[in-house]
């Protein structure tokens, strides 16, 4: 029987096997210079950081380390987000993997674990511009720089996490409950085919249902919701079954056009570990 901390690390491989994603590395696609080898690299350097957080540790220093390993690989930032979801969700399987248990953990974290987060940041460089001169104190870009203005107003990670809605749809995970995760493990749950076609074909129904904030913040809101229409196009025509030709194009067109729904990634990856925990996924 695996544990939540290999269950994790788990999710986070069959997340970057599922394939077609548009816009996201699978097996059959690379990004300019990131592979799909950097993202089992980073899913295995994860598993201590995990680890941490399967055994008790608080949030915010288990992600960090979590991060810090993950970015070890020559890609750089596979998992980030993915990770800020899977390890309070780890942590939360410790007692009850349940929304409610979920939500406990990160209301329950402390100005220190939103500390570890910022430093989490130095190790890693997330792909959100450049930071301008005149960022806030508070801007995550500043990384440990930031700490002091963090302790200063007595933020906690949660704090952090309801600043950052409704522009990060991880935070907003945070927030809500992590309801989009849960979800996504019920459709894992109830779909048809090998993991990888389930992961596929969840990836899209998320996708098809908001925009992805990543592709947002990196491109622009239209671009983002050009995205979600063409996607939701693709599930009402039940593409990956009848037509999936059509979803391969999709996805090399994204790929060509460097939009990387991201953050639908990540949901899903939390969506398998849920699934994984749950037993809706027997590998």
């Amino acid at each position: 029987m695996r544990s939540p901390a290999q269950n994790a690390e788990l999710a986070l491989l069959l997340e970057v096997a599922g394939t077609p994603k548009p816009g996201n590395v699978d097996r059959h696609r690379d990004l300019a210079e990131l592979r799909f080898e950097h993202f089992l690299a980073g899913a295995v350097g994860a598993r201590e950081g995990l680890e941490l957080a399967a055994d008790g540790a608080a949030v915010g220093p288990a992600f960090e380390r979590a991060v810090e390993e993950m970015a070890a690989q020559e890609g750089g930032n596979t998992q980030f987000g993915a990770l800020l979801l899977l390890v309070p969700l780890v942590r939360a399987a410790r007692d009850d993997l349940s929304q409610p248990v979920a939500e406990a953990v990160v209301r329950e974290t402390t100005v220190g674990d939103a500390a570890s987060f910022y430093r989490a940041f130095d190790h890693v460089d997330v792909g959100v511009g450049e930071p301008p001169e005149n960022m806030t104190a508070l801007d995550v870009r500043r990384g440990s720089d930031a700490v002091p203005a963090l302790e200063e107003r007595g933020l906690t990670l949660f704090d952090v996490m309801e600043r950052s809605v409704p522009g990060d749809d991880v935070a907003r995970e945070w927030v809500r409950g992590f309801d989009r995760s849960f979800g996504a493990a019920e459709r894992l749950a109830e779909a048809d085919g090998t993991v990888s076609e389930r992961t596929a074909a969840v990836f899209l129904s998320l996708l098809a249902e908001r925009p992805d904030t990543l592709v947002a913040t990196r491109h622009d809101e239209a671009t983002a919701r050009e995205v979600t229409d063409r996607a939701a196009e693709l599930v009402a025509d039940d593409a990956l079954q009848t037509d999936r030709d059509t979803v391969e194009a999709f996805a090399d067109d994204l790929v060509e056009r460097g939009i990387n729904p991201g953050t639908t990634a990540d949901v899903t990856a939390a969506g398998l570990f849920v699934a994984l925990e749950h037993g809706a996924i027997e590998l």
